[in-house]
C-alpha cells in the first residue's frame, strides 16, 4: 500500500514526512531508504522503543524518528512537515468531519496529505450484504470508498484532491496480507473470498493543501470569566 501511494505523491530527498499510524514503522522506513526522505514515525498504540530497534536494524537510524502520539494530539510546530501520509490508519480517526482542518495545519501550504488502506470499492447502502455479516462488526462503519473520501475532503475546501481511487484486485491483495499474518482469521479471510471485490478493497486519496485557505486554529480550552455573584439574585 505504501508502494502505491507514493506513486501519486512527489517525494524528494530530505522532505520531513509525518507517517501518521505508522504502525511497527514498516511504512517508515521504505519510505526514508525509498526516497530519502526524514520520516516522523508516529504512532499510538505501537511502542517506540521496540520500532526504534527495529529502524536501527534497517539501518534507517539518521532519517525515521518514532514517536508515541494520538492522532488528535500531535507533538508538532504548525506546517512543519512536507508531506503527511497514512497507511491503514486513517480511517480510524480521519472520518471526524473537523480532523482535517486539525490535520492540515501541520504540512506546509501546497504539500500533500496521503491515505491508503482498507476500504469500499462501493458505499453499502442500507443493511449490510448477507455475505459480509459474519464478519462485519460495528466499527467498520469506518470503511468507505475512494468517492467517499474525496467528497470528504472535498467539501472541507482545505485540499485540492487529486487522486482517490481503488486498487485493482485489492481484495486479493489483502487476502495475501492475512495469509501471511494472521491465517487463522478464517472469517475475514471467508468474507473477503465470497466478496470478490464487490464491496472490499484498497482505497488511497491524494490531496494538496490550499495556499490560500486559512485554517481555523484548534480551541483547547476557554479562558477562564469567573466573576463571584450571588447564586440567587432578586428579579424583581
Amino acid at each position: 500500500m505504501t508502494e502505491w501511494l507514493t506513486q501519486a505523491l512527489d517525494l524528494r530527498p530530505n522532505m520531513r514526512v509525518l507517517d501518521l499510524g505508522c504502525g511497527r514503522g514498516l511504512s517508515s522506513i521504505f519510505l526514508h531508504r525509498e526516497f530519502g526522505v526524514e520520516v516522523w514515525a508516529v504512532d499510538l498504540w505501537f511502542d517506540p522503543e521496540e520500532n526504534w530497534q527495529r529502524v536501527r536494524d534497517a539501518d534507517a537510524g539518521d532519517g525515521v524518528f518514532p514517536f508515541r502520539a494520538d492522532a488528535r494530539a500531535l507533538p508538532f510546530a504548525p506546517e512543519f512537515f512536507d508531506a503527511i501520509v497514512s497507511i491503514d490508519s486513517y480511517f480510524y480517526y480521519g472520518t471526524d468531519d473537523l480532523y482535517l482542518n486539525y490535520l492540515a495545519r501541520f504540512v506546509k501550504p501546497g504539500g500533500p496529505i496521503g491515505i491508503a488502506g482498507a476500504g469500499l470499492t462501493q458505499e453499502i447502502v442500507g443493511a449490510v450484504p448477507e455475505h459480509l455479516r459474519d464478519w462485519w462488526t460495528p466499527e467498520l462503519w469506518c470503511l468507505h470508498s475512494a468517492e467517499w473520501w474525496r467528497r470528504h475532503w472535498e467539501r472541507t475546501g482545505i485540499l485540492e484532491v487529486e487522486v482517490a481511487d481503488t486498487l485493482p484486485d485489492g481484495w486479493r491483495r489483502w487476502i495475501d496480507w492475512h495469509q501471511e499474518i494472521a491465517p487463522d482469521n478464517t472469517v475475514e479471510i471467508q468474507a473477503l473470498e465470497q466478496d470478490q471485490g464487490r464491496y472490499l478493497g484498497y482505497v488511497r486519496a491524494v490531496g494538496r493543501r490550499r495556499s490560500e485557505v486559512v485554517l481555523e486554529a484548534p480551541i483547547h480550552s476557554v479562558p477562564p470569566d469567573y466573576k463571584q455573584a450571588p447564586l440567587l439574585r432578586n428579579l424583581t
